[in-house]
């Protein structure tokens, strides 16, 4: 299930960062339809609803590492490092921004993060599946489970992490 929000896919937007699946403040501010500042000033009236397990703001070294992998867009010319959001942080964002766009767009912002989590899980159950089989059978099927196992390992591995990180980040 990719969602799209006028020419936006959402999947596309939801990145890894600190071992986590964010939005940024710019890709959500225009999936709202509203001003970076305008999404952010709301979000500061409220900062109460949101710890940092919620948001927090990029690092200058995070922020010129994904400046320099996305650099055609529109916040990679900013100044200041953009703010990132989990997904629960998003579905507080729909008590902070209340009108019927920002309802629509939590609502299949939601949706995509529990098919990304669907499809991850049923991966690795089909994995642990072909283990299983291949420790019943012998030999001979060895192959075969190589085979498959080449097909499933580049959905299995995680994207590759953004941005400076270390051992307790």
């Amino acid at each position: 299930m990719n969602e799209k929000i006028g020419n936006v896919w959402i999947q596309d937007r939801i990145i890894m960062l600190r071992k986590q699946r964010v939005m940024l403040s710019t890709d959500l501010a225009e999936l709202y339809e509203v001003q970076s500042k305008a999404l952010l000033q709301s979000v500061r009236r409220n900062i109460e609803r949101f710890p940092v397990d919620f948001m927090f703001q990029l690092s200058d070294q995070e922020f010129a590492v994904l400046r320099s992998q996305f650099v055609t867009a529109k916040w990679a010319m900013s100044r200041t490092p953009p703010y990132a959001f989990t997904e629960q942080g998003i579905a507080m964002l729909s008590s902070v921004l209340r009108s019927p766009k920002a309802i629509q767009v939590n609502i299949q912002i939601m949706r995509e993060f529990v098919a990304i989590r669907k499809l991850l899980l049923s991966h690795q159950e089909l994995a642990e599946r072909i283990n299983q089989l291949e420790a019943r059978y012998d030999q001979q099927f060895r192959s075969v489970f190589d085979a498959i196992r080449t097909l499933i390992e580049p959905v299995l591995k995680p994207k590759r992490r953004i941005g400076i990180h270390s051992d307790e980040t």
